[in-house]
């Protein structure tokens, strides 16, 4: 019995694999003949090899039926979709976190993105003089913007803060010793330590006063004939509460200034306007380092300052030709259409319209009770849908390694009373993605971070997904 019950479901499954469609009946479906000819033959063949594969697996794992050319087509076709759409797409951001990393950070204005437009579209001058018809100099027009907005004599751009830190502190200290107080030795995103970089650049790590307090003495007690600079590190991504003292950059300029050393900056965000008007705590800004002394800062163009992922070094003229002439700064130097964009980005600044112009200023900037008033329409639109929808009180965070700790309130949609996981992954499959929090069997959508042009499609998204 044993034995015919063992034949038999062998003859089962070779009755499922003899089932399964060709390679060529799969390729000559008429939607998987359309994928060839838009995309590549070999590359849709792979997929449908790949599907086929998939399919014997689970005929000799699980047992399961052999799928039929129309699901083959179907799921080849979803596939192509998936694998040859352009990269990285656009989702709407409803999780309340204005500067979501894992989301690219910060959403470019309207003049921005249409500066990177004009600068894909075709050639531009980014490196030639339209007066003289001679080379000119791609970071010209930014540094201007930069030495007016913060008050410094020259500024250079590169592709990213830690590339920033990196050449300066590679152009100024390499073969020198760099003094950092303890608690400023700090590890950020991405596994970016500021020990590790100081080793990369060449230049030794020296660590003044104790993780919770340092003083100024301590960085003037440490200064010798091998001292290359001293650095401060805003902890952009984290806060020390309690029983805590670090010295202001003022105090150390001082020191740099009188024993004739460097005194370096990094600030993180780069934030140009302040923070405490919109009910958060401060954040150091590029302007009080310039009026404090500061030899050379840096920071992010994708964070508080609302552009492209960018680093800003800027400070004293004498400083900054030693690092715009170090080999790395090549090495690092930006692309054209980040530099489009943060030109716009700092004109907004120029003219004084940030706050109305860079959605991340719009986004903090934002009055709970328009807010409560987008989560009310929302709410309204999902009448007579599954689950519970509620409009609740809540908070936004700023995210993206800036003011740790710190929120807005805020009033978000809350949907429960369904499974709010699965809710969660229907929404990330709609076109366009929108992306939510949940809380406590919840799913929350925050409309802080919601451009305004972008509430139809959530609805839209959110109606498909409560309805299937």
């Amino acid at each position: 019995m044993e034995v015919c019950d063992t034949f038999a479901r062998g003859m089962r499954m070779a009755s499922r694999f003899r089932a399964l469609p060709s390679v060529d009946r799969v390729m000559s479906d008429t939607r998987v003949d359309a994928l060839s000819r838009a995309y590549s033959r070999r590359a849709v063949l792979e997929l449908v090899r790949d599907r086929l594969a998939v399919a014997r697996r689970r005929i000799a794992e699980n047992g399961d039926d052999a799928p039929g050319l129309d699901e083959l087509a179907g799921e080849v076709s979803a596939q192509a979709r998936s694998r040859f759409a352009t990269w990285p797409r656009r989702v709407i951001n409803a999780t309340g976190v204005v500067l979501h990393t894992n989301l690219g950070r910060a959403p470019l204005s309207a003049a921005a993105a249409d500066a990177v437009r004009e600068a894909a579209a075709g050639f531009g001058d980014l490196e030639l003089d339209l007066a003289t018809g001679r080379r000119g100099s791609r970071q010209a027009a930014v540094a201007r913007h930069i030495c007016e907005l913060t008050g410094t004599e020259a500024a250079t751009v590169v592709n990213n803060n830690a590339s920033a830190v990196l050449l300066g502190l590679a152009a100024i200290a390499a073969g020198k010793q760099v003094i950092v107080s303890r608690g400023e030795a700090v590890e950020i995103g991405g596994g970016f330590r500021i020990p590790d970089v100081l080793r990369q650049s060449g230049a030794e790590l020296v660590e003044v006063g104790t993780t919770n307090r340092t003083y100024a003495r301590d960085f003037e007690d440490a200064i010798g004939d091998d001292t290359g600079a001293l650095l401060l590190v805003h902890a952009s991504n984290f806060r020390v509460m309690g029983f805590t003292h670090s010295p202001g950059i003022a105090e150390l300029a001082q020191i740099g200034r009188r024993r004739g050393v460097p005194v370096l900056h990094d600030l993180g965000s780069g934030c140009l306007l302040d923070t405490k008007p919109f009910g958060l705590a401060h954040e150091p800004m590029p302007q009080e380092s310039a009026a404090a002394g500061v030899d050379v800062m840096f920071f992010s163009g994708d964070k508080l300052l609302g552009g492209p992922q960018a680093g800003i070094i800027a400070g004293s003229r004498r400083m900054l030709d030693i690092v715009s002439r170090h080999p790395l700064a090549r090495a690092v130097r930006i692309d054209k259409l980040s530099m489009a964009a943060l030109n716009s980005t700092l004109l907004h600044y120029v003219k004084g319209e940030a706050e109305r112009e860079v959605p991340v200023w719009c986004m903090i900037g934002a009055k709970p009770d328009d807010i409560r008033a987008r989560a009310e329409r929302w709410r309204r639109a999902l009448a007579g849908k599954p689950g519970d929808a509620r409009v609740l009180e809540s908070t936004s965070a700023i995210g993206g390694g800036s003011l740790p700790g710190e929120t807005l309130p805020t009033w978000a949609l809350s949907v429960s009373g369904v499974d709010a996981a699965r809710l969660a992954e229907r929404l990330r499959a709609a076109d366009p993605p929108v992306i939510g929090r949940v809380e406590r069997d919840a799913l929350l959508l925050d409309p802080r971070t919601v451009l305004e042009d972008e509430d139809d499609a959530l609805l839209a998204g959110l109606v498909g997904a409560l309805g299937n």
